[in-house]
C-alpha cells in the first residue's frame, strides 16, 4: 500500500485499549490523517476481554465506574440507558440499582464510541484492517507492517497496543493434548460445551476467570463437583454493599519498600475497621495511587511486591461481579465447590478421565478439567510475530520485570540500545512495568488517552517540519 500524502498512524491491536487510543486521538485531531487499525475481530473496542458472548461474563464493577473516557466515569452508564442495553438481561440490575452488564455490552459501547468520534471527524481516513500484523520493519520513512492477509500499511507512527497473550498450558499437562474433557484455553468459543451437567470439574486457578467459569457451568445447568487449584487458594473478592470513598493516602511521602507500603495499607485497614469503614474503601485509595507509588519503588523493591504481594493485590484490586461471586456461593452452599491448595504438578488420562496431580502427593479424578491460569504474560514478545519482528530487529525489549515491553513514563518503547523511540508507542497493559497499575479501567483509558495526546503533539510537530497545515485540537 502506498503512503498518502498526508501523515498516517497504524495502531496494533483494535481491543479496548487500541480503540480508545483512536478515539481519543481523533478527538484531538481534526486535520487530514490516514488512520489505521489492525484488528482481526469484526467489532473494534473488545478484544479478549470484551468479546466473550457467554452470557455468565460480566463487567466487574458497576457500570457507573466504567468508561473509555476517563474523565466522564457515568459516559458508559448513560450510554447503556440512553440505548436500552440490558432490556434483555434483567439479571445486570441488582436491586440496588447498580448495573452490571455483560462484557459484551460494553465491547459494543467502546466500538459504537469511537464510530460516533471518527463521524465527526471527515478528514480522519480510518480504516480497520481485520487481519493480524505479520512484522513491523522501520523504513527511512516510518514504519511497514506486513499483514496476514497479504497486505501491508505504510505509516509514520505506530502505535502497539496488542491485546493479553492467549493462556500458555504448563508443559506438565502436554500429556492431554487432545484428550477429552481437558480445556486449556477457557476463553475459546464453546469451551466448555462438551462439560455434562454431572460432570466432575477441576479448575486449576482460582482467580476472576475460575469464578466466570463456575458462572458459566451454573447457566448451563451444571450441577456437578468442582474442585479448584491453586497454591494459595485465594478466591476474587466481592464489592461493597454500597459505594464507598477511598480512604487514606499512600503516595505522601510515598513508601520505599514494598514492606513500608504493605505496614501503611494493613495500618489504614485497622483504621478504615475502627470508623465502620469496608476494606474496599482502603484498597481503592491504593488503586487511586498505585501508578505514583509505583514510579517511587526502587526496580529491586517493585521486583519483591510482585513476587510475594501481587497475588493478594490481585484478588482484592480486580473483584467480582456480584451475579458470579453468586453462583461461585451458590456451588459452595450445595457442597459442589470445594478448594484445593497445591502447586498444579500434571496430569495423565486415566480410566476414570483424567488423574490430576497437586500438592505434594495428592491426586484427583475428574472428567475435566478447565485451566483458568490467566495470559502467558511471560511470553507475551516471542508469542506475537510483530513484536517479535519488532525485538528482533532491536526497536523493543522485554521490561526487567518480565510482563511486557519496556516503555518509559512517555510511553516510548525503549529500543535495544536505549533511545526511547519517538514514533513507536505501546499502550495498555504492554506497558504495565512503567506504570504499575495498568490493567483495568480507569487506569488503561487514562494512558490510552495520554498516548492519544502524544500522538497529536508529534503530528502536529511533524506537520510544522513539514510546513503542512494541521488541525490539533
Amino acid at each position: 500500500m502506498s503512503r498518502p500524502a498526508g501523515p498516517t498512524v497504524a495502531i496494533v491491536g483494535g481491543g479496548f485499549t487500541g480503540a480508545c487510543v483512536a478515539l481519543h486521538l481523533a478527538e484531538r485531531w481534526s486535520g487530514a490523517l490516514a488512520l489505521h487499525v489492525v484488528e482481526p475481530r469484526a467489532g473494534l473496542g473488545r478484544g479478549v476481554a470484551y468479546d466473550s458472548d457467554e452470557p455468565a461474563h460480566r463487567i466487574n464493577v458497576p457500570s457507573t465506574r466504567m468508561s473509555i473516557y476517563p474523565g466522564d466515569e457515568g459516559h458508559f452508564d448513560r450510554w447503556l440507558r440512553a440505548n436500552d442495553a440490558v432490556a434483555d438481561d434483567p439479571a445486570a440490575t441488582l436491586p440496588d440499582g447498580r448495573i452490571f452488564p455483560r462484557r459484551a455490552v460494553f465491547g459494543r459501547y467502546a466500538g459504537a464510541a469511537l464510530a460516533e468520534v471518527l463521524r465527526r471527524r471527515p478528514a480522519i481516513v480510518f480504516r480497520h484492517h481485520r487481519t493480524r500484523a505479520v512484522t513491523v520493519a522501520a523504513t527511512p520513512g516510518g514504519y511497514r507492517i506486513h499483514l496476514a492477509d497479504g497486505g501491508s500499511i505504510e505509516a509514520d507512527l505506530v502505535v502497539l497496543a496488542t491485546s493479553h497473550p492467549p493462556p500458555a498450558p504448563p508443559a506438565e499437562l502436554s500429556t492431554l493434548d487432545g484428550v477429552a474433557g481437558y480445556v486449556p484455553d477457557p476463553w475459546a468459543p464453546g469451551a466448555l460445551d462438551a462439560i455434562g451437567p454431572d460432570d466432575r470439574v477441576v479448575i486449576a486457578g482460582t482467580g476472576l476467570t475460575m469464578a466466570d467459569i463456575v458462572a458459566a457451568l451454573a447457566l448451563k445447568g451444571h450441577r456437578g463437583p468442582i474442585a479448584v487449584l491453586s497454591r494459595r487458594g485465594l478466591l476474587s473478592r466481592g464489592h461493597p454493599p454500597a459505594p464507598v470513598e477511598p480512604w487514606g493516602r499512600f503516595d505522601q511521602p510515598p513508601p520505599r519498600t514494598a514492606l513500608e507500603l504493605l505496614r501503611r495499607v494493613r495500618a489504614e485497614l485497622r483504621a478504615a475497621a475502627a470508623a465502620g469503614q469496608p476494606w474496599q474503601a482502603v484498597l481503592d485509595a491504593v488503586r487511586r495511587d498505585a501508578q505514583n507509588l509505583w514510579s517511587q519503588l526502587p526496580l529491586r523493591q517493585r521486583a519483591r511486591l510482585l513476587r510475594h504481594l501481587r497475588p493478594f493485590w490481585d484478588v482484592h484490586r480486580y473483584r467480582v461481579a456480584p451475579q458470579v461471586e453468586a453462583a461461585v456461593a451458590d456451588a459452595a452452599s450445595e457442597g459442589r465447590f470445594t478448594r484445593r491448595l497445591g502447586r498444579l504438578r500434571g496430569a495423565e488420562p486415566s480410566p476414570e478421565g483424567i488423574r490430576v496431580r497437586f500438592g505434594r502427593d495428592e491426586t484427583i479424578e475428574t472428567d475435566a478439567l478447565v485451566l483458568a491460569t490467566g495470559p502467558a504474560h511471560g511470553s507475551v514478545i516471542a508469542g506475537n510475530p510483530a513484536l517479535a519482528s519488532l525485538a528482533a530487529a532491536g526497536l523493543v525489549k522485554a521490561d526487567s520485570l518480565g510482563l511486557g515491553i519496556a516503555t518509559d513514563r512517555s510511553s516510548r518503547a525503549i529500543a535495544l540500545d536505549g533511545r526511547a523511540l519517538d514514533t513507536l508507542l505501546v499502550a495498555g497493559p504492554l506497558a504495565r512495568a512503567t506504570f504499575g497499575e495498568l490493567m483495568g479501567l480507569p487506569q488503561v483509558s487514562a494512558q490510552a488517552e495520554q498516548v492519544a495526546v502524544r500522538v497529536a503533539a508529534w503530528l502536529t510537530a511533524a506537520g510544522a517540519r513539514r510546513g503542512l497545515a494541521t488541525a490539533s485540537l
